[in-house]
């Protein structure tokens, strides 16, 4: 049994559909105090102020607490604040290489291990229409980047280097290799 630190519904289903037994809790951490611009030191430090506050709540159990960013090269395109932020993120990577990066922080049998890991895209330029209606369907709120590589974005993938599930939050194959595999029942 694990205790997913997050709140996050993608990362839920990730440990889900490989079958680790979970539960999930989140602890406060505020990641608006990173003052960070480098976006491996901002997940990083996310991850790892999610994973403080967790140990301190859960304190016997085997734990993993996650962050994600999107960067488009140059800055980190964060959560969107409203449709109109999510519009500017998400035309800052039509037609462009993004990177998306997770760090994860994990606790197994009070042994403790971290992984920065980062699935690199190339997309195609987005189209309007497609857009507009991605930007109405609300499905942007809370993804970082406002990006879902499983959903809108998919279809505007040219290129990838990385797990899918490192882009959606949680490297599931990393994850697995860190608590036993198989033995995470």
């Amino acid at each position: 049994m694990i205790v997913l630190c997050s709140g996050s519904s993608t990362r839920a289903l990730l440990l889900k559909k490989a079958g680790i037994d979970f539960i999930q809790k989140s602890c406060d951490f505020d990641e608006e105090t990173i003052k960070s611009t480098d976006p491996y030191e901002f997940v990083t430090l996310a991850a790892y102020g999610k994973f403080k506050a967790c140990k301190k709540c859960f304190e016997n159990e085997n734990i993993v607490s996650a962050d994600t960013v999107v960067s488009d090269g140059k800055n980190i395109l964060r959560k969107a604040k409203d449709i109109n932020d999510a519009k500017r993120i998400l035309l800052a990577q039509s037609g462009k290489e993004i990177k998306i990066i997770t760090s994860m922080w994990v606790r197994v049998n009070k042994q403790i291990f971290s992984r920065l890991d980062e699935t690199i895209y190339e997309f195609d330029v987005f189209d309007e229409t497609d857009l507009n209606e991605y930007l109405t369907s609300g499905e942007w709120e809370g993804k970082a980047g406002a990006c879902m590589v499983e959903g809108f974005c998919k279809k505007y993938i040219k290129n990838v280097k990385g797990y899918e599930s490192t882009a959606m939050g949680l490297c599931i194959e990393e994850l697995l290799k860190i608590i036993g595999g198989d033995n995470a029942n």
